[in-house]
């Protein structure tokens, strides 16, 4: 029986790489994206079949907005047929589909199709694929101290789901286990800070457009070696009691 989705894994991907793999062959930045979308669906269907509970991808990020306003217009298109083409496919597989990030920039095609596709497929239990779109962890951190600013005494749970709660962001999410970055870049870029404070983090030169299930499934396995001792002791140095090896920070 497979396991509920929130007692699954929370991988989180920033998808990077796409307008560099596109340059280095002579193309236009778009065609990355293009060939992105293709990686996306791959891994979604990877996820599953991984028995990953959650995948959490980064589109776009609220800084993005710099870029040309050409290749913002594609982006946006390209997210609109990404939806259009991919949600009855959530739905007959059982995925459930949830956009976080500001919604008032996007174009209202966009914005209601995701609104459409989160209302159908929310029972979904086979996978909860979350798509950040124009995105920032310190947004969600900042309003979720405005929305708190009023209260007595806000506890640290009534602040977790504020910040967890972003613009619409379903809460029960658990804490990001995975978090990977492609293309050879080795920071967070403002993405998910509270629900990654003990993810592992795994890093790769290889472009999104050409990080495939293999690659994928090697970052799992990775993940599956790690140590995670969320500020403890390993069982190991446990068993070694006082006069073991010194113990490493976590």
């Amino acid at each position: 029986m497979t396991p509920a989705i929130a007692e699954r894994l929370h991988v989180a991907v920033i998808m990077d790489g796409n307008g560099r793999w596109a340059t280095a062959r002579g193309l236009p930045r778009i065609a990355g994206h293009r060939r992105g979308a293709v990686t996306v669906e791959r891994i979604v269907e990877a996820a599953a079949r991984l028995e990953v509970g959650t995948l959490t991808l980064y589109a776009l990020s609220a800084d993005n907005w710099r870029r040309p306003a050409e290749e913002i217009d594609a982006l946006m298109g390209l997210f609109d047929r990404y939806l259009q083409q991919q949600l009855p496919r959530c739905l007959e597989h059982g995925i459930r589909f949830s956009l976080m990030g500001r919604r008032d920039r996007l174009p209202r095609t966009l914005a209601a199709r995701a609104e459409i596709g989160e209302r159908v497929t929310k029972d979904g239990d086979a996978l909860h694929l979350r798509l950040a779109i124009d995105y920032s962890a310190r947004e969600a951190i900042w309003l979720a101290a405005e929305r708190l600013a009023r209260e007595v005494d806000p506890s640290r749970e009534t602040f977790e789901r504020a910040v967890r709660s972003g613009r619409g962001v379903p809460v029960n999410v658990p804490d990001v286990d995975l978090l990977i970055r492609t293309g050879g870049e080795q920071r967070l870029s403002d993405f998910l800070l509270w629900e990654s404070a003990y993810a592992e983090l795994w890093f790769t030169d290889t472009k999104w457009p050409d990080f495939g299930e293999a690659e994928f499934a090697k970052a799992l396995d990775d993940f599956k070696n790690r140590d995670r001792r969320y500020g403890g002791l390993s069982e190991l140095a446990m068993e070694a009691g006082p006069s073991g090896p010194a113990m490493r920070r976590g």
